[in-house]
C-alpha cells in the first residue's frame, strides 16, 4: 500500500530545525551541520551545558533542556520554540539509547524506561510537530514541514541481546508508517524513517546501559556474546560510517527537493542487511502462501482493494 503523493518538499532557506538528543553522535553533528548552514535550530538536551558547542549570543539558535520521557519538559520547550521562531519546519526525533543483554534478565523497569525514551518520547513530539506543520506554519509562510523519526537498521531487523531496543525501533516504524497514511497531501506533511548501520558516534559506550550476563546465556558460543564480542572490538569500528557523512545525507533528504521515502537505510551495511531480510521475507511469503491463504475465505483479498489508495 503506498502512501499518498506529496509534493515535492521545498526547505525554506531560514528554516527551523528542531533536534533531540543534540549532546552526542548523530545529534550533534546534525546540530553543527544546521548552524553552519545559517538556518534557524533548536538544540535539545537532558543538559544544555552538553550543548556548549553551539554558541550562546547567535540569534538563530536556542538551546534547550529537554527530557523526552517527560510531557511537560516537552510542552515547555515546544512553547518557547513558538515563542522564539513562531514555527518549526523540521523535527528531528533522534533522542535515544539502548539496553543491551539477556532478555530474561533485563530489570522490567529499565525495559520500560527504554521504551519512554525511545518510543513515547519520538510520539509525543510527532504529536505536536503534526498540529504545528499543519495549523501552525501557514500562518507565518510555507505550511507543512518534515518529521524524520531516527530509528536504525535495527528498526527493521532484530539482533540477539537487544530485544528491548529492537522492540522500541520496531514501534516508531510502525508508528511513523501509520501517521504518514493519516496526514492529508495539501497539508504537505513528510515523515520519513532514518536507518542508520553502524556509525562512530560512541553510541556503543555513551548509549548502552548494559544487563548483567545471565547464567544460561554465559557460554562465549551463544548468539548474544557472539554479538557483544563483535561490537566490543575496536576493530569492528573501523569501517562504520563517519557521522558527518551520515547526518549530512539526512540533510540532503530534506534540502534536495526530492521525494522524500518513508523510510531510508543510511550506510552499506544497513541496505545490505534490509535488502537480504526484504528478500528473506519475499521467500518465507513465498513458502507459505498456500498455508496462509487456506486459512481465509474467498474475497477477503478483493474486499480490501480500497487500501490500496491510502
Amino acid at each position: 500500500m503506498e502512501a499518498p503523493k506529496l509534493p515535492v518538499y521545498k526547505l525554506p532557506a531560514d528554516a527551523v530545525w528542531f533536534i533531540t538528543g543534540c549532546s552526542s553522535g548523530l545529534g550533534l553533528e546534525l546540530a553543527k551541520l544546521v548552524a553552519s548552514k545559517g538556518q534557524r535550530l533548536i538544540a535539545t538536551a537532558r543538559k544544555t551545558s552538553d550543548l556548549a558547542y553551539l554558541p550562546d549570543n547567535d540569534p538563530n539558535i536556542l538551546k534547550l533542556r529537554v527530557d523526552v520521557t517527560s510531557s511537560e519538559s516537552i510542552d515547555a520547550a515546544i512553547e518557547a520554540t513558538l515563542s522564539r521562531f513562531g514555527r518549526i519546519d523540521v523535527m528531528v526525533n533522534n533522542a535515544g539509547y539502548t539496553l543491551r543483554g539477556d532478555t530474561e534478565n533485563a530489570p522490567p523497569a529499565a525495559a520500560r524506561a527504554l521504551i519512554e525514551t525511545n518510543f513515547w518520547g519520538t510520539v509525543t513530539l510527532t504529536r505536536h510537530a503534526l498540529r504545528i506543520l499543519r495549523s501552525v506554519n501557514p500562518l507565518s509562510g510555507q505550511p507543512g514541514g518534515v518529521i524524520l523519526n531516527v530509528t536504525s537498521m535495527g528498526g527493521r531487523a532484530a539482533y540477539p541481546g537487544n530485544a528491548f531496543y529492537h522492540a522500541s525501533k520496531f514501534a516508531v516504524e510502525g508508528f511513523t508508517e501509520s501517521v504518514a497514511r493519516e496526514v492529508r497531501p495539501e497539508w504537505n506533511i513528510h515523515l520519513c524513517c532514518v536507518e542508520p548501520g553502524g556509525v562512530k558516534t560512541g553510541f556503543v559506550s555513551r548509549g548502552t546501559v548494559e544487563i548483567p550476563v545471565h547464567e544460561a546465556y554465559a557460554a562465549p558460543d551463544t548468539p548474544a556474546r557472539v554479538l557483544e564480542a563483535y561490537v566490543n572490538d575496536p576493530e569492528a569500528s573501523k569501517n562504520w560510517a563517519d557521522a558527518a557523512t551520515v547526518v549530512q545525507r539526512m540533510y540532503e533528504l530534506v534540502a534536495t527537493e526530492k521525494d522524500i521515502p518513508l523510510r531510508v537505510p543510511l550506510g552499506p551495511d544497513a541496505w545490505t542487511v534490509l535488502k537480504a531480510q526484504n528478500e528473506q521475507n519475499d521467500r518465507l511469503l513465498d513458502q507459505w502462501r498456500e498455508f496462509s491463504i487456506s486459512a481465509g475465505k474467498q474475497g477477503q483479498v478483493e474486499s480490501l482493494e480500497f487500501l490500496k489508495d491510502m
